[in-house]
């Protein structure tokens, strides 16, 4: 069976273009051959199966009062089972949690994604080994974002989100990427562009080997 790697994310993991000039079918979601999680398939090879679970809005585990089951927790149970056997699951999540009607911080939206990750260590989806997490924090929203949704603050919260996940990460037994370097674009200033999906891609394909031997 080829090694399964499940990418659990947001927009950013769906793959929405907020620049339909920088997406090669000129589309709102980039192609097969852009996505981050479709070129780390390629980079990895046939050895492994990476599955895409990226829904645009999704939270770690808080409820959007606009949009029902945006949290990650209250599928996460089904989500793993179905895709058992899972040998990698890679969560990038963190920037929805930050939007200003939800009224979390990064301390708190780093409590969620430990509560996340501890659920989905509990749920029996990993075959004979251990359950393997990868917490990914995702670039940080840039001040001059301005979305009305989002609110205020957002940008903050994100700049602070990677130390605690990092802390998170050690405390839950899972490993740590900081993608603070991927490019985001500069229309909306929170969605990452072709060059930022290929830069995730790289970074993910030179640690993905270690961690699933």
């Amino acid at each position: 069976m080829k090694k399964h790697i499940l990418c659990l994310g947001d927009s950013n993991t769906h793959g929405y273009c907020a620049d339909p000039a920088d997406c090669a079918d000129g589309g709102i979601r980039f192609n097969e051959d852009e996505r981050w999680t479709c070129r780390l398939q390629a980079a990895l090879g046939p050895d492994y199966l990476v599955t895409e679970e990226g829904l645009s809005g999704r939270t770690t585990v808080f409820q959007d009062p606009l949009h029902e089951t945006m949290d990650a927790l209250t599928v996460l149970y089904s989500l793993l089972k179905s895709h058992e056997v899972v040998d990698l699951l890679i969560i990038m999540l963190g920037t929805n949690d930050a939007k200003e009607r939800l009224g979390m911080n990064a301390a708190c939206i780093s409590i969620g994604m430990e509560r996340l990750v501890r659920k989905a260590q509990s749920v029996d989806c990993w075959g004979t080994h251990a359950p393997n997490i990868l917490i990914v924090c995702p670039p940080p929203i840039h001040p001059e974002m301005s979305d009305p949704a989002m609110g205020r603050g957002c940008d903050v919260k994100t700049r602070e989100l990677p130390a605690y996940y990092e802390a998170t990460a050690k405390l839950v037994g899972a490993h740590f990427l900081d993608a603070a370097q991927c490019e985001f674009n500069q229309i909306d200033h929170m969605h990452l562009t072709r060059k930022g999906h290929a830069q995730l891609a790289e970074k993910l394909a030179a640690l993905v080997p270690d961690l699933v031997p």
